[in-house]
């Protein structure tokens, strides 16, 4: 797994561990990674666990080829990564240790010494010159120790990120990255969303060609694709559209209701069902589960007035990652005095953006005729979005989705004969009742604009509160006459042939173009409904919201010139040309403030 010819990996795989950290059941082994960079200086990235202490020597031997290494650099110092920075000190005794002020202070507090002769100090921004290499320092406490330091290699465009981006298994074992990257990640670092999302935010203004963590295999080509879902998890979105039901059960009555709830799901068009039994699975994955899907349904027993045992560790697992912004259903059994709904919900109560289902399913023993009603309703609450999704199941004809429309945001889908195209609009209203009539207005230079004056449909999104930036990103700065903006993804169709959007949206309607307005620099079309259809009760998506909760803040820090107050795009220079357009959003010159 060398990185270039001049970075070459010295790790060591682990298939002696059977639980990492004493809890995480690793089948697939571990890798404890360490690298050493070539140059006129030689360095070393960290150590190895401590019962890999001479075959990890022997590796260092063997890539610096009758060289001594110059410095030993501790990105971080759980054990698992520093148990050996006493045995290279003595192995290499001209070595320097190159680390953080608290890595020294622990290194003190494990090995009873911090190397006061023996050490360079670094900090944010500090560099290390190897001769053609330079290393620059960033400092990225909580993720997930306070001491933590990442390093960034200039020439081989590579990051030593520490724990970031690490994943269970050893790296002569394949398998898929998402899965153990997903479930060590929340075991791991889930906790430390905000010092996730401060790190990504470093590491967007760096040219990266390759991630090196101190677990798992170096990521290079899946790069973008493990960065955007490191701010999904960091930022507790949901990735993956489906329903969790997490389940004890002490004699089957309680396993019989999931049961029933998982099949209703199903038919009524769920696309994922993901029934854990929570006694007799691995505690690790039923958490990944529930911050990898957006809604969660809880069903267990009272038990010793309170709620069954692996039920509570569960919600504690949850409550301990900062557990939010997911929908959740209750279920509780008990023979006298059911109190479970009440307890988990308390559980839950200090977690951030929870929505609870309005129905709730309360079972004395076993499950009668009332149960199976009650199961019926939570799914049909729980699947809503995904039968409007079906055109089968769906009420096309449900114009209270027109209730949806304010200032807000959508994504206007059309198709060009060849592709599907979207674009992000800000102004869209209902004019009349009767006949049911709406306006859009589009931008001319929009290449959307082009296509719905020649085909005469749309289908108009109504983005929700959950939308992430992404969705804007895609659709709003790019134009779909050289981009195909679906091409990552399968859309449903609406009855006219064009595509909604499969999440974010809480309705949706097709128009019918009946009136064309010219308005200079836009386009009105007045439309008729031919379909309409809601998704979702959450909140649409207004223009205030994003700029103030979505819309990342413009990285203007040591920058002088122009920002774009709807996209953040940064021109530097001193004057902003009145016809100037921004080249990512589209807007002119009257959208961009000085930064001050």
């Amino acid at each position: 797994m060398d990185i270039s010819k001049d970075i070459r990996y010295v790790g060591v795989n682990d298939h002696e561990t059977d639980m990492f950290e004493g809890q995480y059941a690793i089948p697939n082994g571990m890798s404890y990674n360490s690298y050493v960079i070539l140059d006129e200086k030689i360095a070393v990235t960290d150590t190895v666990d401590r019962k890999f202490t001479h075959e990890w020597l022997d590796n260092i031997s063997a890539a610096c080829d009758g060289r001594a290494p110059d410095y030993l650099i501790v990105h971080h110092m759980e054990p698992g990564h520093s148990a050996n920075i006493t045995q290279f000190m003595n192995a290499y005794p001209n070595a320097v240790i190159v680390a953080g002020a608290k890595a020294f202070t622990m290194m003190n507090n494990f090995f009873g010494k911090d190397y006061e002769d023996r050490r360079v100090v670094v900090g944010e921004g500090d560099t290390l010159s190897l001769g053609m290499h330079t290393l620059t320092f960033f400092a990225v406490p909580m993720v997930h120790w306070p001491e933590v330091m990442m390093s960034y290699d200039d020439v081989d465009k590579a990051l030593f990120s520490a724990d970031a981006f690490g994943k269970f298994g050893a790296l002569d074992v394949e398998d898929e990255w998402d899965g153990e990257a997903r479930r060590y990640y929340f075991g791991i670092v889930g906790k430390y969303g905000t010092q996730v999302q401060a790190l990504l935010k470093k590491m967007a203004g760096i040219d990266i060609r390759t991630i090196c963590p101190l677990h798992g295999p170096a990521v290079s080509d899946k790069l973008e694709h493990c960065v955007d879902l490191y701010n999904t998890w960091s930022s507790y979105g949901v990735e993956s559209d489906g329903i969790v039901i997490a389940y004890t059960s002490v004699y089957g009555n309680t396993k019989k209701a999931v049961e029933l709830l998982a099949g209703k799901l199903r038919e009524k068009g769920c696309p994922n069902v993901i029934v854990n039994d929570l006694a007799r699975m691995d505690m690790s994955k039923a958490v990944e589960d529930a911050f990898r899907y957006g809604k969660l349904v809880l069903a267990t027993t009272t038990y010793n007035a309170d709620v069954f045992p692996f039920m509570k560790e569960f919600i504690n697992h949850l409550t301990e990652r900062a557990f939010k912004n997911r929908t959740v259903a209750l279920i509780e059994n008990g023979s006298w005095a059911p109190q479970a709904a009440k307890t988990m919900k308390a559980m839950l109560d200090g977690c951030k953006n929870l929505t609870f289902a309005e129905t709730q399913v309360r079972i004395l023993s076993a499950m009668n005729e009332e149960n199976k009603a009650q199961i019926e309703a939570l799914a049909d609450e729980l699947a809503k979005e995904y039968s409007a999704r079906n055109g089968e199941t769906a009420n096309k004809n449900d114009f209270t989705a027109l209730f949806k429309i304010g200032y807000g945001l959508y994504v206007v889908t059309s198709n060009d004969g060849k592709k599907d195209n979207g674009l992000i609009v800000n102004t869209v209203s209902q004019v009349t009742d009767s006949p049911n009539r709406v306006a859009v207005c589009i931008n001319k230079q929009n290449y959307s604009h082009h296509v719905i004056k020649q085909t005469g449909i749309m289908n108009v999104n109504c983005l929700s509160v959950d939308a992430p930036f992404s969705v804007f990103k895609d659709f709003g700065f790019r134009s779909g006459r050289t981009v195909d903006k679906f091409a990552d993804m399968t859309p449903p169709r609406s009855d006219n042939g064009l595509a909604f959007l499969p999440q974010y949206i809480n309705a949706f309607m097709s128009l019918k173009v009946e009136q064309y307005v010219d308005l200079d620099t836009h386009g009105m079309f007045i439309c008729s409904v031919t379909e309409a259809r809601v998704m979702s009760d959450r909140e649409t998506m207004t223009y205030t919201y994003y700029q103030k909760n979505v819309k990342p803040k413009p990285q203007t820090e040591g920058k002088k010139g122009w920002v774009c107050k709807v996209c953040g795009y940064i021109h530097e220079d001193e004057k902003l040309p009145e016809d100037f357009i921004c080249p990512l959003c589209k807007h002119g010159a009257a959208d961009f403030e000085p930064i001050k």
